[in-house]
């Protein structure tokens, strides 16, 4: 599937900002189920862009403003083609793989280990685990578990739009039951992590839908974001050994969801992936539209 993504943020500043610094993931990866074809940026004031990779491999951008400003315009284009790998069965189970991430002294440790510690948005808790046990008994493959777990969450959770912001804690969010995709991916991540497993944040799109008769609205869709999970078994299967796992909308699949699926960047968390950020100097009282489109190609 042939997917473009336009993705517009806009900042209006009172009084006006001095300077800025700013850093943006808005470039699409280049993943075992994704192939970006073509992706432009351009931000107002006009500013020269830099780009590199961070330590997750997730392209980024950024750039400074040197002059008063009193709004921000960052706009991307992208055109991606999606695909879905073929399904297969990772019978390993989630203890096996709890072992083989836990810490030894003295020896190596793995490339993801890293991902098995709690950070800021996705702390290691017992609630957490108390919530996923029921789903991770014992000798049970970490791909079954994991895949039951995302559902019971699709169940268990409501999605309620604005019913918390990034600084909601995943504990509260985990108690109330109710949150958006952020939290959800958060809350997931929380889980595996209290079990010791290893698993990261993902930044994206998904495509939606317009109810039948209705005109696709430009500018309504929304970012999205889910979590994957490390499986040593498939490490060398085009997944590259990880499952993705969308609780909000019960959807699972090795290296993507599914081909209405488009990936961003990947972390620890939210706060390495954030779309964008920035330090500003001066500013006081701001405003913040954001319009995301993703659509097929020719719709």
């Amino acid at each position: 599937m042939r997917l473009t993504i336009t993705h517009e943020t806009r900042y209006r500043y009172s009084p006006s900002v001095q300077t800025a610094q700013h850093v943006a993931h808005l470039q699409p990866a280049n993943t075992p189920c994704q192939k970006v074809i073509s992706h432009w940026m351009r931000v107002e004031p006009a500013a020269s862009l830099q780009h590199n990779i961070d330590a997750f491999l997730n392209h980024r951008a950024y750039w400074a403003l040197t002059n008063p400003h009193e709004g921000l315009l960052v706009q991307a284009h992208s055109e991606v083609d999606t695909s879905a790998l073929p399904a297969t069965i990772a019978s390993q189970s989630w203890e096996s793989v709890r072992e083989h991430f836990r810490y030894r002294g003295g020896q190596p440790g793995h490339v993801h280990s890293g991902l098995v510690f709690g950070s800021h948005h996705a702390p290691v808790h017992e609630a957490f685990l108390t919530y996923a046990q029921s789903s991770f008994t014992p000798g049970r493959s970490l791909m079954q578990a994991a895949q039951e777990l995302t559902a019971r969450m699709h169940l268990d959770f409501r999605y309620e739009t604005a019913s918390t912001d990034i600084n909601t804690p995943a504990l509260e969010a985990l108690e109330d039951k109710r949150g958006v995709c952020q939290d959800f991916a958060h809350i997931l991540l929380a889980c595996l992590r209290s079990l010791g497993l290893p698993a990261r944040y993902v930044s994206g799109y998904l495509l939606t839908q317009p109810p039948p008769g209705q005109p696709r609205l430009v500018g309504s869709d929304a970012s999205h974001a889910w979590a994957s999970v490390y499986l040593p078994q498939l490490a060398q299967h085009a997944c590259q050994g990880w499952l993705d796992l969308d609780p909000t909308n019960d959807r699972t699949g090795l290296a993507s969801p599914g081909e209405d699926y488009v990936r961003l960047a990947v972390g620890r968390d939210f706060a390495d992936v954030s779309p964008l950020r920035g330090v500003l100097q001066g500013g006081g009282a701001h405003t913040l539209e954001v319009a995301v489109t993703v659509a097929p190609l020719g719709a």
